[in-house]
């Protein structure tokens, strides 16, 4: 039992704390009104760029709850089309389409993207997302539960199972990721190559290809990635090799994004990044 207890704490307990320390010792916006919503300049134009799309993003959450947490949404857009972003939320209808710029601060928290998928192939999956995403059967009011779910990661983990194509699950730190129902214990990739067990988004395991091995409790992960190495702790999430495999060209970011941003980077171009 004293084993067990402390291999709790190093595990999750202590990561957590420390993520905790590490933001209670920043700042963040005191509400939501006050947070920072616009557009983080990292998506170009519809009509700069004229191919099809498909986007998996993610950003930190708001306030101490941050420390732990992230929100993840998915955008589209078709050749020559505009771009939709899909959101679950907590308040008014939980599946918001563009409620927010497709690239937009969550929070005033800068977004990241976990996958850019561009040109024909993303033209052949945004059928298959817009179907995922109108299937979702968690959709209804008053079905948003901030933890262990369903929330805004359940809703796109699920599109990342029902299209198994975009080759991606997301990040450690999106806590609810691996709600299921009770009755959904087993979840099985039809490749055979990635298993998940759920209590419920409780408890929990994974092992395979993208997930790697990974020990859940609580929506907090501890694990291991041998195919990309890399740690996964509580609130840090991925420590090591970049889960994204970098299929894409480098994205522009817009003419107008402010010059201090685009001095980040460096170059003035967007470099995906998963954690």
């Amino acid at each position: 039992m004293k084993k067990f207890l402390l291999a709790l704490f190093l595990c999750f307990i202590a990561p957590a704390l420390a993520s905790m320390g590490v933001q209670a010792a920043g700042s963040y916006p005191n509400s939501w009104r006050s947070a920072d919503w616009s557009s983080s300049g990292q998506i170009p134009g519809a009509e700069d760029d004229r191919q099809a799309a498909v986007y998996v993003m993610a950003a930190r959450t708001g306030g101490l709850k941050g420390a732990l947490a992230s929100h993840s949404w998915i955008v589209t857009k078709p050749e020559n089309g505009s771009y939709t972003r899909y959101d679950k939320v907590g308040w008014g209808s939980p599946i918001r389409i563009n409620g927010y710029p497709p690239d937009g601060r969550w929070y005033s928290n800068e977004p990241r993207a976990l996958l850019i998928v561009r040109g024909e192939k993303a033209q052949s999956l945004i059928p298959e997302i817009e179907a995922a995403v109108a299937a979702y059967p968690h959709s209804a009011r008053g079905d948003y539960v901030i933890w262990p779910g369903p929330n805004s990661n359940s809703f796109v983990a699920h599109v990342l199972r029902t299209v198994p194509e975009l080759g991606i699950a997301l990040p450690p730190e999106a806590v609810g990721r691996d709600y299921r129902p009770f009755g959904e214990f087993i979840t099985l990739s039809d490749d055979w190559r990635n298993l998940e067990l759920s209590l419920g988004g409780y408890a929990g395991l994974a092992v395979g290809e993208i997930h790697g091995f990974e020990i859940r409790l609580a929506g907090l992960v501890f694990g291991i990635d041998v195919k990309r190495p890399a740690l996964k702790l509580p609130g840090f999430g991925r420590i090591g090799v970049p889960a994204w495999d970098g299929e894409t060209e480098p994205v522009r970011v817009r003419a107008s994004q402010p010059a201090d941003d685009m001095a980040q980077t460096g170059t003035g171009v967007f470099r995906p990044f998963a954690g």
